[in-house]
């Protein structure tokens, strides 16, 4: 079977290295925070001025002042900080995060990333501070549904949507598979409810298979 996002989001949990500062990026990237375990040491940050935030806010929990850049209720571990957004940003911009989530509607084989604007004349460009990001943390792993409700396929071998940011995604994790980014191939750790042959001839972009792959390569 396919994952749900509540899959996808466990499985990048299990993937964040033990004591890594971590921002999640809007959408369906925050439902990280709750599958993080107790003792991961991880610190998450949130660009609207907080590090060390909990899961999602619930019933009682729910303080309408505590939120994060997606203005959802979040709760606050012991040791939480508060900050000027202005320092959230020095924070992105100066290479202090190890990991951020973002999603995606589009990323290229070579890493490219697409999620602010599709260009469509209609759309609400909303690029928050995903380039900041983009550029900033040391690794980048990407949230998405493989295919658009059309059917077309989200990793491709160019971005036709305007970028994000260029070469810097480092996996991505979908609905069927999880890949590897790495500088001479689209490695495929991993696949739900699709063969790798099925993969393959459904995505335009040329795929390996984990087995097949130089460990050493990958990102």
């Amino acid at each position: 079977m396919s994952l749900d996002k509540n899959q996808i989001a466990a499985r990048i949990a299990r993937d964040i290295p033990r004591g890594a500062y971590v921002n999640l990026g809007i959408g369906q990237p925050t439902l990280v925070a709750d599958h993080l375990p107790a003792d991961s040491g991880v610190v998450l940050h949130t660009e609207n001025g907080m590090l060390n935030m909990g899961p999602a806010a619930t019933g009682d929990d729910i303080d309408p002042d505590l939120i994060n850049a997606g203005k959802i209720p979040v709760t606050e571990l012991p040791g939480s900080a508060y900050f000027h957004h202005a320092d959230s940003f020095a924070m992105m911009r100066g290479g202090h995060l190890d990991v951020c989530v973002l999603g995606a509607f589009q990323v290229s084989a070579r890493g490219d990333l697409a999620n602010w604007h599709t260009g469509a004349p209609d759309a609400i460009p909303a690029v928050g501070g995903a380039m900041d990001l983009a550029i900033g943390a040391r690794r980048i792993f990407v949230m998405m549904t493989l295919f658009a409700k059309d059917g077309t396929p989200k990793l491709v071998p160019e971005c036709t949507y305007p970028l994000t940011g260029v070469g810097c995604v480092n996996r991505i994790y979908t609905d069927l598979a999880t890949f590897l980014i790495n500088p001479d191939a689209v490695v495929v750790r991993e696949t739900f409810g699709i063969s790798f042959a099925e993969l393959a001839e459904r995505l335009d972009v040329p795929i390996t298979a984990a087995m097949t792959a130089a460990s050493p390569g990958s990102r």
